[in-house]
């Protein structure tokens, strides 16, 4: 009788869990308005049950979830866009300077073949990356007036984001770029969320390991590098030749990430619209005859570059439409391409970027490493 008794409390409490489990993660229990931490006024609570919906009435309100730790797991929801902005989703957020985010451009919806309609962009030390990895962005159907359906698939350093389809996902991310592991969610954006459910740890068998860099299988790539400190440069003003480092200079390595991007941004943080600053960059390629190498070059925001001294390019790869490199305003070895005449022996490769919009680097990826040895 005992041991009847002692069974039928087990099953009766493995119920009670499971209960607890399922209604925890049913759709409208996540969207009460005391679960979430808004601004006053700015956040409107209305339905119950499966019909609760948040409604984020000013674009740029960030509405955060109270007392859900999320690292790995699905994340899965309905945003109807309220005007063409960007409808956004934070995770593993820490706060504004350090968090995940996947976000709607509202401009795209109707236009399925956009290829910026949707993007993973990390923000480190405050700044979203979205102009140095524009591999992180696609097309997808977005509905202007009526719910999209989302799904995203979190897994250590992988993510799948569905959009409208359960089928295919429509982004997938081989390395989260962020430096969080774990952290809160959060959204923002002038929206209507509804049905939003949060399945911790769940991940459908996606690997949590990072995908394959296909670029480490290029040699030509620069990716070792020094870089001076950054240093006020305001605007307006350029770095011509007698403003070039000099022996009082300090120096510290700097190493290329996926896609050769030397990603200055996670090493500095970045400008700000009224206070543009720079730094140098410096390689030194030795060769044994003379040569001219061909160099394909991406930027973000505006170089100078000097080659022993003498200028070889400048430019600017700003977001004003007259001012944007191929692919639009985006960081890319599409941005510009010019010649670098080697003399014999060794040669001093001298960049200066500057940056007060988003995040900022440089891709450098030479025509051919024959004969050329780095330093």
């Amino acid at each position: 009788m005992k041991k009847l008794f002692f069974i039928a409390l087990v099953l009766l409490q493995q119920s009670c869990l499971y209960a607890q489990k399922k209604t925890g993660n049913s759709p409208g229990n996540f969207l009460r308005p005391e679960q979430w931490e808004v601004e006053p006024g700015k956040v409107e609570f209305t339905g119950s049950g499966d019909q609760s919906v948040m409604k984020i009435t000013n674009a740029g309100t960030v509405a955060r979830l109270k007392n859900i730790e999320f690292a790995n797991g699905i994340i899965e929801y309905d945003v109807q866009l309220q005007e063409p902005g960007f409808a956004s989703i934070y995770f593993r957020m820490q706060d504004m300077l350090e968090t995940e985010c996947f976000y709607l451009r509202g401009g795209r919806a109707g236009n399925p073949v956009a290829m910026d309609a949707i993007q993973y962009a990390p923000f480190l030390k405050g700044v979203n990356l979205w102009d140095l990895l524009p591999q992180y962005q696609a097309a997808a159907e977005l509905y202007p007036d009526r719910p999209n359906h989302i799904k995203l698939v979190i897994s250590g350093k992988k993510m799948l984001a569905y959009v409208n389809s359960s089928q295919w996902p429509a982004l997938q991310i081989p390395l989260l770029e962020g430096n969080t592991i774990k952290g809160a969610i959060a959204f923002d954006g002038k929206v209507i969320i509804s049905h939003l459910t949060i399945k911790p740890n769940e991940t459908e068998g996606l690997s949590p390991e990072a995908g394959m860099d296909i670029t480490n299988n290029d040699p030509r790539y620069l990716r070792s590098w020094k870089v001076s400190a950054p240093f006020e440069f305001p605007v307006g003003q350029e770095l011509y030749s007698k403003l070039l480092p000099d022996s009082t200079v300090q120096w510290q390595p700097i190493h290329a990430e996926r896609a050769g991007l030397v990603n200055l941004t996670r090493l500095l943080g970045g400008g700000n619209y009224l206070k543009r600053q720079a730094v140098w960059l410096k390689v030194v390629l030795q060769v044994k005859k003379e040569q001219t190498k061909k160099m394909d070059f991406g930027f973000s925001d505006e170089v100078w570059v000097y080659l022993n001294g003498k200028t070889i390019y400048t430019d600017k790869n700003l977001y004003p439409e007259a001012m944007r490199k191929v692919p639009d305003g985006r960081i890319s070895v599409e941005n510009a391409q010019f010649e670098l005449p080697l003399k014999t022996g060794d040669n001093e490769l001298l960049i200066g970027v500057a940056n007060n919009f988003y995040g900022w680097g440089i891709i450098a990826r030479l025509g051919s490493m024959d004969g050329v040895v780095i330093k």
